[in-house]
């Protein structure tokens, strides 16, 4: 579990607070570093028939802009930048952590789940700052009888209060998992030493499985947090 230890670069105290700049502090930044850069220069030369890396780009923000325009609606496009940035960011980070000696910072519950209680407050300032206390509403759909009331409201309010939980595990976990599970296996390798063969290619096979799981993980992540943004614009 060395793999996941955080560990401080450069000490910084203030008033008793540990604020130190640690490895998973400096992958965050290289995660941002990347995707501007990624951005910025698939994009200077606009390019009329896009090249390889224009394409990608492009592809990248139609992919995310159709996620907001199924999931949200005509009034998600505000948040556009917001969902996007959120995707990037949790792509990158994904992607950096299936390089050797790298840092995976999303396999850190605390970072999951400061993004996921971002998103959850986001969305129910969203909530409240169009509709005001009818926000409540989304704990009561339209049509219930008034005596599943009583049972209906704690279990939406659960519902509710636990989606930045869920939304945090859920990649927490994915990431984790899938960087452990690599992990043992390669240790086999070399344990077996000739008859490490068979674990070799089951390690390629699941460096390959965990490239599209670290994808798939920043979809779930960034498609939820759309589904939660059109559950506060527009209720039930």
């Amino acid at each position: 579990m060395k793999q996941f230890e955080i560990r401080p670069l450069v000490e910084i105290n203030i008033g008793g607070f540990d604020a130190s700049f640690t490895n998973s502090s400096l992958f965050m930044v290289i995660a941002v570093s990347l995707a501007t850069l990624f951005l910025i220069l698939s994009m200077r030369g606009r390019a009329l028939v896009p090249g390889r890396w224009q394409s990608l780009a492009e592809i990248s923000y139609e992919f995310i802009a159709g996620m907001v325009r199924d999931n949200v609606g005509p009034e998600g496009r505000k948040f556009f930048p917001f969902i996007f940035t959120l995707f990037m960011f949790i792509l990158f980070g994904n992607m950096l952590g299936m390089l050797p000696y790298s840092f995976t910072f999303t396999s850190h519950i605390i970072v999951t789940f400061i993004m996921a209680i971002f998103v959850f407050l986001g969305v129910t300032i969203v909530g409240f700052a169009k509709h005001g206390f009818k926000f409540f509403g989304l704990l009561l759909p339209e049509g219930v009888p008034w005596y599943i009331i009583p049972v209906l409201v704690p279990i939406e309010l659960l519902s509710y209060l636990v989606r930045p939980v869920s939304l945090s595990l859920r990649l927490f976990a994915n990431m984790t998992a899938g960087h452990t599970m690599l992990k043992v296996f390669a240790g086999f390798i070399v344990t077996l030493g000739f008859l490490g063969v068979a674990p070799l290619l089951i390690v390629t096979a699941l460096t390959g499985l965990e490239f599209i799981i670290a994808f798939l993980q920043a979809y779930v992540f960034t498609i939820l947090t759309c589904i939660y943004l059109n559950d506060s614009l527009h209720l039930h």
